[in-house]
């Protein structure tokens, strides 16, 4: 298994729109350097004809440069320490690797082992879900976290008293990189499925709360599922999209009796936070 990973030069305000944009490729793993973004793909779902095309379509705007590189899946661990540092929530939450020294100040740690899956805990959408996470209660609840990457939504939630968490994603790395984040974390009992929400056969027909962080398209698609798996009174907190993307989301959650509680937004991205009535 291979990635690729291109190198982006590009105006600081440009960064923002140039994420996106290889958002809606599949790059799913974005560092933010002194000259631009560094962004990551597996191989297999690269295409240099789009990059081509994406970067026509701007260079009237930006100014863009790139450069293309393969990283072998033994060598991510090496290629990601290199920048990966510890992010914070205020001082309720801490996510580091294992090879940063803990921090006892915060209320919670959430150690991981970065390897290339999405939600390492950099990303604004992670981070405005594990806000919505904090200021909400867990306490003996079950909860389904759809698209789960590394875990860290997840074991979030156990950290925070759910008596029951179960998750999934459509990648086989994702699954195995998560379950070795839930041993780091001291959890044991968390299935991890791989397959879309559609495909898989779930422990649970009912859950309280139900996290998805993907993508608009994806949350579109699969909302009749998430709300379907929520018990009345439930919650269901998404992410994945702009703050101009709010009313399609809200649109398509009006049809599942989903109520809107709670925003955060950051950089743009949006986190929600619903309540089923």
């Amino acid at each position: 298994m291979t990635f690729t990973k291109i190198i982006f030069q590009t105006n600081q305000e440009f960064s923002e729109i140039l994420t996106a944009e290889l958002a809606e490729m599949g790059f799913d793993t974005f560092e933010e350097t002194e000259k631009g973004i560094d962004a990551y793909i597996l191989t297999e779902r690269y295409s240099s004809r789009a990059i081509s095309e994406m970067v026509d379509k701007y260079k009237s705007l930006a100014s863009i440069e790139y450069k293309v590189e393969t990283i072998e899946k033994e060598n991510w661990n090496e290629e990601w320490e290199k920048n990966y540092d510890p992010i914070a929530v205020d001082t309720r939450c801490r996510v580091r690797a294992t090879f940063h020294e803990p921090d006892d100040s915060y209320d919670h740690e959430i150690v991981i082992t970065p390897k290339m899956s999405f939600g390492t805990g950099h990303h604004a959408t992670t981070q405005g879900i594990l806000e919505l996470q904090l200021d909400s209660d867990f306490a003996n609840k079950s909860v389904l976290d759809v698209g789960s990457g590394t875990g860290i939504l997840a074991i979030m939630a156990a950290k925070l008293g759910a008596n029951y968490v179960e998750a999934t994603d459509i990648d086989q790395w994702c699954v195995e990189n998560g379950l070795e984040n839930f041993q780091l974390n001291g959890l044991q009992n968390i299935d991890y499925h791989k397959g879309a929400i559609s495909t898989l056969q779930l422990n649970k027909p009912k859950y309280d709360v139900v996290i998805a962080n993907i993508n608009k398209n994806v949350l579109l698609e699969e909302m009749s599922y998430y709300a379907g798996l929520l018990d009345k009174g439930g919650q269901l907190f998404l992410s994945g999209f702009y703050e101009e993307d709010i009313p399609d989301v809200k649109n398509s959650t009006d049809s599942y009796n989903l109520l809107l509680e709670k925003s955060v937004i950051k950089d743009n991205w949006t986190a929600l936070m619903f309540s089923k009535y």
